[in-house]
């Protein structure tokens, strides 16, 4: 017998696709799965935002000297 290998991933990403599924389906048939107000989704979505957009900017290299940007300037030669 073959032995299946699934990564972490995939299964990760699997039951994610579950989960927003059956929450969908549940949203259809009026049943709200997670019972949260407009202003508490909206301040989730921001914050959300907010993360993504500052872990983006401190993981890109930001060079703001002239020695800095000389180095980059280097490197990419």
């Amino acid at each position: 017998m073959k032995r299946i290998n699934i990564t972490k991933g995939t299964l990760i990403r699997t039951i994610l696709l579950v989960l927003a599924l059956v929450n969908q389906v549940l949203s259809v048939f009026g049943v709200s799965p997670i019972p949260i107000d407009d202003d508490t989704v909206t301040n989730l979505i921001s914050t959300i935002w907010t993360v993504i957009a500052s872990l983006i900017a401190w993981w890109k290299n930001n060079s703001f000297t002239d020695k800095a940007i000389k180095a980059d300037e280097m490197l990419k030669e």
